[in-house]
């Protein structure tokens, strides 16, 4: 078995705007760096649209209805100030939402043993009923509900890394004990969620804030003492990575200073437990990163390390 790369060109035609930090080139970046020559065994596939049924195992029906209605013809149309839609964002978005159903079928029928769902807009921070943060519809939980629904999946754990706490996707998993939600972010930042006491309505979240300026060091110790530990306990049939590298020390989005080998290492402790757990299945969906060059020097890594273990 190998690893599936999903994307989809209509992603990268989502354009908020002029010097908006979610930009078209981030997806150009990552599309980039993973024609090298170094990717040649990826097996490769177009996202497509997801259902709305898939979309509504998350979302209620007025959400999806509200997001496709204010898609604007021309110009772009504001949910809040950080969140914009242009012409394509409609298109981008039930792409990237059907991207991760289509990396999860892959994962679950066993055609693939692992997937990185290379896709924009990101989703960590949209909420049952709220776009924010960038994310129009919450693509890790919209795969982790389709694991159930269509396969049967009893557990599902989501691991994000991003820089910023992903307020959606622990909302949408607080009261429900079958899914399992652990974040390392950026304590006090954007969009101020992810304390500690926040553990869910069934010991079901695990959240490791880390002080401004901490390094890879302080985020391997997250890891290792509380992430690591729980997602084992949890035993999940699925783990899914919100997978943000806006945590890197180049990132102009925060105030931390990880390096690319630490997300390597994080990498690498999934796919350990996931080896143990859950028959090695992995999905992998791009969240964050706003330093080009630091987002695709991750992004190779972190692809190169599903290939190989």
């Amino acid at each position: 078995m190998t690893t599936l790369l999903v994307s989809h060109h209509a992603c990268v035609e989502h354009d908020p705007g002029a010097f908006h930090p979610e930009c078209p080139d981030r997806l150009r970046a990552v599309q980039r760096v993973l024609e090298a020559e170094d990717f040649m065994l990826l097996l490769r596939d177009e996202a497509p649209h997801a259902t709305r049924e898939q979309l509504l195992r998350v979302h209620p029906l007025s959400h999806v209805e509200f997001l496709l209605d204010h898609v604007p013809r021309e110009g772009t149309y504001h949910i809040d100030g950080d969140t914009v839609m242009s012409p394509d964002s409609g298109e981008a978005a039930l792409r990237a939402a059907g991207g991760m159903v289509q990396a999860v079928d892959a994962v679950m029928d066993k055609s693939v043993r692992n997937a990185f769902v290379a896709v924009r807009p990101p989703g960590h921070h949209a909420e049952l009923a709220t776009a924010m943060g960038f994310c129009l519809f919450n693509n890790a939980a919209i795969g982790a509900y389709h694991a159930r629904a269509r396969w049967g999946a009893e557990r599902v754990a989501v691991i994000d890394w991003d820089v910023h706490h992903g307020n959606g996707t622990q909302r949408i998993f607080w009261d429900d004990q079958a899914m399992f939600y652990a974040s390392t972010h950026e304590a006090h930042s954007f969009p101020n969620t992810g304390f500690v006491d926040e553990t869910g309505g069934h010991s079901n979240i695990v959240n490791c804030p880390l002080r401004s300026g901490a390094d890879g060091l302080r985020f391997r110790e997250a890891f290792t003492e509380r992430i690591t530990p729980a997602l084992r306990a949890f035993a999940p049939d699925l783990i899914i990575i919100s997978a943000g590298f806006d945590a890197h020390v180049m990132d102009p989005m925060a105030n931390l200073n990880f390096k690319v080998a630490d997300f390597v290492w994080a990498t690498e402790q999934v796919l350990d437990v996931a080896n143990d757990v859950c028959d090695s299945r992995v999905v992998s969906v791009l969240e964050g990163g706003y330093d080009l060059t630091a987002l695709a020097s991750c992004v190779s890594a972190h692809v190169k390390t599903l290939m190989e273990r």
